[in-house]
């Protein structure tokens, strides 16, 4: 593939790298190398360095086989690489990410470990991470993902027949509640690869699936050889039920037992070798508490603010309990045009199906009590539960399950091939003798 032309400010990049790698005879600090041009930017060796570090750690933690310096440094440039050219074209395409995203998602972290922020912030700097290095970071990675969500999420459509089409397939939904912890080893093709090139990759996978099933260590062969985004991650792609892996993987990985090494599998990226680390399995029936609801709304306006909104509904809650119908005074005074010539009933409810504050009010009511005012975004609301019942949604809930893997795969192969493009049609320049 014809690479683009250098622009003016990569030219001046390379005049850069030329004085600090020598060619000139100005002098540079090491750390101050310049190991890769990536379009308009660089990679020092700092940043390599310190990437290296945080792997070189993770792969120590989990107790896996180190991989020779060179070719982990090499893998950990190809992830630098992939990242900044993912960064530049976010930074092209306009998107930013506040500081009130950045801080509510460091919050929404330090929850899931059981932390609030000061205890989280804490935690990192006790483990050596400075929390701006860690805020950079994610600040980097949710740009990242808005930027695949606009390249790559609004693309991906999954319709009822390809639901029906799996269910029929793939056998009952049920058999979802199996589910497969796989190693991944991506051998890859560029686009419109040659035949020899074709065979060259086939060879490896073959060699490498044979020293494999001869006891070969997974997670430092991924590490030493793979091309995946997962390759420093040992090549765990972690815990998957069938309908999330690739549909080229599930024939295959439905008969396979914990330990089992599949033949070299192609695929428009490459040539994939996959691990069956462990399996488990096990979700039964799934059901859910669905309630029958009635609301009278006061919406606020310029005549119409909280205090006079929430004095509205008290007056109106007052006459309901004094024997009123609740029905007719929601026909006379509910803002809801919709649900007001229906009494006001918004009927069977399921979870998820109303607002946050208006559904956790719902919840706090017993049969036939009418709540206090409750304000969302749509105004002021009077509730009124109705009835309750608990539903078997087993069957909705796993086609949901299933709607939902299927988005998720597409997503996963689309970007692992947009991932390959942007990286093949990039200008990219490293540094031999740096590696």
């Amino acid at each position: 593939m014809i690479k683009q032309q250098p622009t003016p400010v990569i030219l001046l990049s390379i005049l850069l790298w030329s004085l600090l790698s020598g060619t000139f005879t100005a002098k540079a600090e090491p750390l101050d190398r310049i190991i890769a041009i990536v379009e308009d930017d660089v990679i020092l060796e700092r940043e390599l360095q310190k990437e290296m570090t945080g792997i070189i750690q993770r792969i120590a933690a989990s107790k896996s086989q180190m991989p020779p310096e060179q070719i982990l440094r090499k893998q950990v440039l190809e992830k630098l690489i992939i990242d900044k050219l993912q960064r530049q074209m976010a930074e092209r395409a306009g998107i930013t990410v506040s500081e009130d995203m950045l801080n509510n998602s460091a919050a929404d972290i330090a929850q899931r470990n059981n932390m609030n922020l000061e205890q989280f912030r804490a935690e990192l700097e006790k483990q050596g991470i400075p929390y701006k290095s860690f805020l950079d970071n994610m600040r980097d990675e949710i740009a990242i993902n808005q930027l695949r969500g606009r390249e790559i999420g609004g693309r991906i459509k999954v319709t009822d027949q390809e639901v029906e089409h799996y269910m029929e397939t793939q056998g009952k939904v049920g058999d979802e509640s199996v589910q497969y912890h796989l190693g991944h080893i991506l051998i890859a093709l560029k686009e419109g690869a040659s035949p020899a090139d074709i065979q060259n990759a086939q060879r490896k996978a073959d060699d490498l699936v044979a020293k494999l099933r001869a006891g070969g260590d997974f997670a430092q062969t991924a590490i030493s050889n793979s091309d995946d985004g997962n390759a420093l991650k040992g090549g765990d792609l972690g815990w998957r039920t069938l309908s999330t892996l690739p549909t080229l993987f599930t024939e295959g990985v439905s008969k396979m037992k914990t330990g089992d090494i599949a033949d070299p599998i192609r695929s428009p990226s490459g040539f994939h070798i996959i691990k069956m680390l462990e399996l488990k399995g096990g979700i039964g029936d799934h059901f859910i508490t669905k309630t029958k609801v009635r609301h009278i709304l006061i919406k606020t306006n310029e005549l119409v603010d909280d205090a006079e909104a929430k004095k509205r509904l008290l007056g109106l809650k007052a006459r309901i309990l004094d024997g009123d119908d609740f029905a007719n005074l929601a026909r006379s005074h509910s803002d809801d045009k919709g649900s007001a010539i229906k009494g006001g009933s918004l009927d069977w409810v399921s979870p998820g199906d109303l607002v946050k504050p208006f559904e956790e009010a719902m919840s706090r009511l017993e049969i036939k009590q009418i709540s206090d005012p409750v304000q969302t975004q749509f105004g002021w609301h009077l509730i009124q539960v109705m009835d309750r019942e608990n539903k078997d949604n087993s069957a909705e809930y796993k086609k949901n399950l299933v709607r939902d893997a299927i988005r998720k795969r597409k997503i996963e192969e689309e970007t692992e091939l947009w991932i390959r493009r942007l990286r093949d049609e990039a200008y990219v320049e490293i540094n031999p003798g740096n590696l």
